[in-house]
């Protein structure tokens, strides 16, 4: 698991994962504080970090990210920790595209690509 709240590079992010999927890393985002985890079994298990760390619950967005591609194949928007009834959202994929858009910049600014 790692936590980012700077900008690192992708590559490095890459090479130190410890999960083994085939090409994806799991994310929890706090859209709020701008704070990411990643690379674990579950995105429950970011997302625990994260509220770990003080974010809220409301805040915490799940994704994934797939290094070796590029453009809108990079980022999904899919995970179990997304259905939120009380947030309008019913489905694993997000919804809302302002938090899809915020998720966005918060990973181009601390994801960066070589």
């Amino acid at each position: 698991m790692q936590f980012i709240d700077k900008p690192v590079k992708i590559k490095d992010i890459w090479s130190k994962r410890t999960t083994k999927f085939s090409g994806m890393i799991k994310i929890a985002v706090d859209i709020d504080e701008e704070w990411i985890v990643l690379d674990d079994e579950l995105h429950a298990d970011c997302e625990a970090a994260l509220l770990g760390k003080g974010s809220q619950q409301e805040n915490i967005w799940g994704a994934n990210i797939y290094p070796e591609k590029q453009g809108d194949d990079f980022l999904d928007y899919i995970a179990f920790i997304n259905i939120r009834p009380s947030q309008n959202n019913l489905s694993m994929e997000i919804l809302d595209p302002l938090i899809r858009d915020r998720i966005k910049q918060i990973i181009q600014r601390l994801l960066i690509a070589d």
